[in-house]
């Protein structure tokens, strides 16, 4: 994108973040963190893994889990896990088609599952194996597009939010903008904040999305 439209293509940001390496002390914390999360938020879900498996098997053909391939830590590539939301025919495994409201490819528990957002605990298990964090940028399949763009070529900070580890949650969905990145303002703003958790992130801010994202996405979600 080469118009300044809305303000964010600052090269400030980009060049604060290039400069911004954390302490292996945080490193430590949120690792530790993540582990803790993980471990026990796999363990005391069990019940309500138990309840969406046989819901998910009851209501359409196909595979509980939904794995699918995404960018992590440095670029490189990893499977993420979800529960299955689609019908197996209609599922995009490239992801680079996004979802859209009232998405006719949805199955009926995937839309509860969706508004939820109960489909993406299962990568609590990406995050107990190191592939993922707790908070930071949500990971993003390759080829992921922008205002009909190749994110990179949108924006080139893109490549910056592969920094750290990608998050279930972060800073850009508990400020709203998550979901497509059809129009230029949702785009630029996602990685705006993306780009703005990896300058300010710290423990306090870790917790503090954390419980922002259980209150606003899983008692009030919106997800489709």
């Amino acid at each position: 994108m080469t118009d300044d439209v809305y303000g964010f293509h600052n090269t400030e940001l980009g060049r604060a973040i290039e400069h911004t390496d954390p302490s292996y002390s945080s490193k430590i914390v949120k690792r530790g963190l993540d582990l803790a999360g993980s471990f026990f938020g796999l363990l005391l879900l069990i019940p309500l893994f138990t309840f969406l498996a046989v819901a998910i098997k009851a209501t359409s053909k196909g595979p509980v889990l939904f794995k699918q391939k995404r960018h992590g830590l440095n670029g490189e590539t990893f499977t993420t896990y979800k529960f299955r939301s689609m019908y197996v025919d209609h599922c995009d495994a490239s992801g680079v088609r996004q979802t859209v409201k009232d998405d006719p490819r949805i199955t009926p528990i995937g839309r509860f599952l969706r508004r939820s957002n109960f489909d993406e605990l299962p990568q609590l298990i990406n995050v107990l194996k190191g592939e993922m964090s707790l908070v930071g940028p949500r990971p993003h399949v390759p080829g992921m597009l922008a205002n009909g763009l190749p994110y990179e070529d949108f924006d080139p900070r893109y490549q910056l939010r592969h920094r750290i580890k990608p998050g279930i949650t972060g800073l850009a969905q508990v400020n709203g903008f998550r979901g497509e990145t059809r129009d230029a303002y949702a785009a630029s703003m996602r990685l705006y904040y993306d780009l703005k958790y990896i300058e300010v992130r710290s423990t306090l801010l870790d917790v503090k999305i954390i419980f922002k994202t259980v209150l606003q996405e899983f008692f009030r979600g919106k997800g489709y």
